[in-house]
C-alpha cells in the first residue's frame, strides 16, 4: 500500500487530503496558521489537478502557495484585527491600574510595601503611613506606582 503521494491515488486528491487534515488541525488546535498552510495545500492539489506535474514541482508550488498564503494571513490580520471581550486578559500588571491598596510597610522616602489581595507588592510613590489606601497608578514589574486615592 502507498502513501499519500504515491501512485495509488491521483497526486491531487493526496494534496486535498492534507488540506482537509490541516483544516481538521486547525479547527481542534486553534492558532490560526494551520489553516494558511491548508490553503496552500489546496492550491497545489488544483495545480496538480489541473496540470501533470511531477512530484518535486508539486512540493515547490505547495512551498511558494504556503508563503503566498501566509503572507496574505499576516496582511488580512494586519488589516483585520480581532478585537478581544478581554483585551488586558495577558496583561496583569495594566489590570492592576486603577486597585487601591493598603500601605503594609510605610512608604518612606517613596519605597514601601503595599496589600492588594492576598499578595503584597513593593510600592514607589508618595510617603505614606502603614494602612494608607492609596491607588496604583502603573505597574513596572513586580514595582507599583502609587498615588493618593481620591476620595
Amino acid at each position: 500500500m502507498g502513501g499519500l503521494f504515491s501512485g495509488d491515488m491521483t497526486p491531487w486528491v493526496g494534496w486535498m487530503v492534507f488540506a482537509v487534515v490541516l483544516a481538521i488541525g486547525e479547527i481542534v488546535l486553534p492558532g490560526i496558521f494551520l489553516i494558511w498552510i491548508a490553503i496552500a495545500a489546496a492550491i497545489a492539489g488544483g495545480v496538480a489537478f489541473l496540470i501533470p506535474l511531477p512530484l518535486p514541482a508539486q512540493i515547490l508550488v505547495f512551498a511558494l502557495a504556503c508563503l503566498l498564503a501566509t503572507w496574505a494571513g499576516r496582511r488580512w490580520y494586519r488589516d483585520n484585527p480581532v478585537e478581544s471581550s478581554d483585551p488586558l486578559l495577558n496583561d496583569r500588571a495594566a489590570r492592576l491600574i486603577g486597585r487601591q491598596v493598603t500601605v503594609v510597610e510605610p512608604i518612606v522616602d517613596g519605597e514601601g510595601r503595599v496589600r492588594l489581595d492576598d499578595g503584597t507588592w513593593t510600592a514607589v510613590g508618595p510617603d505614606a503611613p502603614l494602612g494608607a489606601r492609596l491607588v496604583v497608578v502603573a505597574a513596572h514589574g513586580a514595582t507599583l506606582t502609587v498615588d493618593v486615592a481620591a476620595g
